[in-house]
């Protein structure tokens, strides 16, 4: 008996950036929408194009390069917002608008502050005049998990009869359990007397860490859309993890009445691309991914493994993208293995000239670290591609000089603006140090709302990752460095923090007041 298919929606470029710190530049959202093309992701929602020009030109730039995947615009229902998505969806051979609207009494009474009945009007008129730009038009009902059974059938029924071709079920606040939130689903699709006329999807927040959970718990009764993210980004706790939704249906077809068309084999090289981009670390117990994902530690789980591997592993490490050679290049590697390599990883040069950079800076890597990894390469151009854009502050040198029982003293030299300036600092520590000196040649305080250290590979030798991030005013960036040398790695995170701090425009929230 043939299975239906299950629409894979990933929100990783919209929602997942809406984490705080975790904001992309359009060329790391290009990289990723192309590794998410690579894995069959049917639909990719490249961001909100009304709240900036920044978020506007990465979804007109991913709706011109994607080819094999829908390309979608979030819009509030407002008439702005959807014209604004349909430019930026405008170049897609395959484009959708994802227009939405808050539907529970909490919403419609605090925020909208609209009567049900204005924003059922208000509903219809978004998807209808959506419908003058594409067919594929996508209706979500905001904060859905605690709206009233008889407004969301009336709502949903008239956005199907306005044209909505797939209707989306948030639970945007993370509130529902996988028992109840699975039967409102499969009551709503039994209910509406048009429900046939449109796909049900779900879009699950992980504040109680259900989402996985109620996003399954949807599908067995009749959702056909599942929206989710890399890694599970998103806001506060995060959304629905891509990774869980499709290996749980992929290892349990005795279960699931459903198919995934995604390639399986592309989920760990996305996520580690991701995690390098955002600068959030993924957990080492965290399902699928994790580097703990595949390991056995206890005696007996290994003795179960090496006599037969489906005793304790329910899937193969190969089969979601870990490899049993990691090892990729060394300090004898020449420029073509090093290019043919980051292809593989979906690294593309614009130019000779960006290679021979990439280049130089593998060769300095491999002269202090014998083996290169998948990792090492990522986080490498991630520190090139940067090095390219015009920035406010450059890292040019830095002492430190710490010594038990003294405080320890930094010296750090900065480029600001093509005038290099050199400040001494001393601190609690020599990270500490090294801030306050960079702060002083800023001339600007932040608050350090977070400071994490990660080791991107195994070994003594490894290089460390340094994400940290900033709060002033109100805006919250996060800076993001890795070095062999751990103080090193630190201050690139932070003055990776200040230039974004000095570059950054601000961006409207999707779910701020609609203002209709």
């Amino acid at each position: 008996m043939s299975k239906q298919r299950l629409i894979i929606f990933d929100t990783t470029l919209r929602d997942g950036e809406q984490s705080p710190g975790a904001s992309m530049t359009q060329e790391e959202k290009i990289r990723i929408a192309l590794m998410l093309e690579k894995m069959r992701v049917d639909v990719i929602e490249g961001g909100f194009p009304i709240a900036s020009v920044g978020d506007f030109e990465s979804v007109r730039a991913i709706a011109r390069l994607v080819k094999d995947s829908t390309v979608c615009g979030l819009a509030r229902a407002l008439e702005k917002d959807i014209d604004r998505a349909a430019e930026a969806i405008k170049p897609a051979n395959s484009g959708r608008i994802h227009t939405f609207i808050a539907t529970s009494p909490i919403h419609m009474q605090n925020k909208l502050r609209m009567t049900p009945d204005q924003v059922v009007e208000q509903a219809v008129f978004a998807v209808k005049r959506a419908r003058n730009y594409t067919d594929d038009v996508e209706f979500s009902c905001e904060d859905a998990g605690r709206s009233e059974f008889d407004f969301l059938c009336r709502v949903i029924e008239a956005a199907i009869a306005a044209g909505a071709r797939t209707i989306n079920i948030p639970d945007t606040v993370g509130y529902q359990i996988p028992s109840v939130f699975g039967d409102m689903v499969g009551r709503l699709i039994t209910t509406i007397p048009n429900a046939d006329q449109a796909i049900f999807s779900v879009h699950c927040h992980n504040d109680l860490g259900l989402a996985v959970g109620n996003s399954l718990a949807a599908v067995m009764q009749g959702a056909r859309q599942v929206e989710c993210t890399i890694n599970g980004l998103g806001e506060r706790a995060g959304n629905a993890s891509l990774e869980e939704v499709v290996m749980a249906i992929r290892v349990r077809p005795d279960v699931f009445p459903v198919e995934t068309r995604i390639d399986a084999t592309h989920i760990v090289p996305t996520s580690r691309l991701v995690s390098s981009v955002t600068g959030f670390p993924v957990q080492p117990n965290k399902a699928i991914v994790g580097a703990n994902a595949f390991a056995h530690e206890s005696g007996i789980h290994q003795d179960g493994v090496l006599k037969h591997r489906e005793t304790y592993e329910i899937m193969r490490a190969q089969d979601v993208g870990w490899s049993d050679n990691k090892i990729v290049l060394g300090k004898h590697s020449g420029r073509n293995a090093f290019k043919t390599r980051l292809q593989e990883l979906n690294i593309e040069f614009k130019s000779e000239e960006e290679l021979n950079a990439a280049f130089s800076r593998f060769k300095d890597l491999a002269d202090r670290k014998h083996d290169i990894f998948d990792e090492d390469l990522m986080v490498l151009m991630m520190d090139t591609r940067s090095a390219e854009d015009e920035v406010a502050y450059e890292l040019i040198s830095l002492h430190v000089c710490s010594t038990t029982g003294e405080a320890p003293e930094a010296r750090v030299t900065l480029k600001v603006h093509d005038t290099e300036h050199t400040a001494t600092a001393i601190g609690g520590g020599p990270v500490d140090a090294v801030y306050k000196a960079i702060e002083s040649i800023v001339g600007e305080s932040a608050s350090l709302a977070l400071y994490s250290v990660n080791n991107i590979t195994s070994g003594t030798d490894a290089q460390g990752e340094v994400t940290v991030r900033l709060e002033k005013g109100g805006r919250i960036i996060h800076g993001h460095g890795a070095d062999t040398d751990i103080v090193i790695a630190s201050a690139k995170a932070y003055v990776d923090a200040w230039n974004k701090l000095a570059g950054q425009s601000l961006r409207e929230h999707p779910q701020h007041h609609q203002g209709v």
